[in-house]
């Protein structure tokens, strides 16, 4: 039975696809979404108990936008954020409003260390 359930939300089918298998291997169940309206469907239909979210999707800050939105809805608010991307290493990091805080819990950069994350997700998840 899986431990908890994990939606994870990114463009990249690639980068999913090594999530799933990390996570799925450590007895997490996955759900996936390619942008943030399908985040946003999924936290509804499925209740997920963490988000692992890029910011870059369909646009440069669409996980930002969801992450706001999340902030936003009394039944997903709690639900911990851990946020990934590349966007440093991007001609676009200056797009990224460094003066407000993002409803995110942890932050982890593109290549992901798979242990690393795996000591976010159950730090989070206790």
């Amino acid at each position: 039975m899986p431990s908890a359930k994990i939606l994870v939300v990114d463009d990249d089918p690639d980068f999913v696809e090594i999530m799933r298998t990390i996570l799925e291997a450590h007895d997490y169940e996955v759900v996936t979404a390619a942008n943030g309206n399908q985040a946003l469907v999924q936290v509804a239909a499925h209740h997920p108990d963490l988000m692992i979210l890029d910011i870059m999707m369909s646009t440069v800050l669409d996980g930002l936008d969801v992450s706001q939105k999340l902030s936003e809805d009394p039944d997903a608010r709690f639900m911990p954020v851990i946020m990934v991307s590349s966007i440093a290493e991007t001609p676009y990091a200056h797009v990224f409003p460094m003066e407000e805080q993002p409803h995110m819990d942890a932050w982890l950069s593109k290549p992901v260390d798979p242990k690393t994350l795996l000591n976010k997700v159950a730090e989070f998840l206790s």
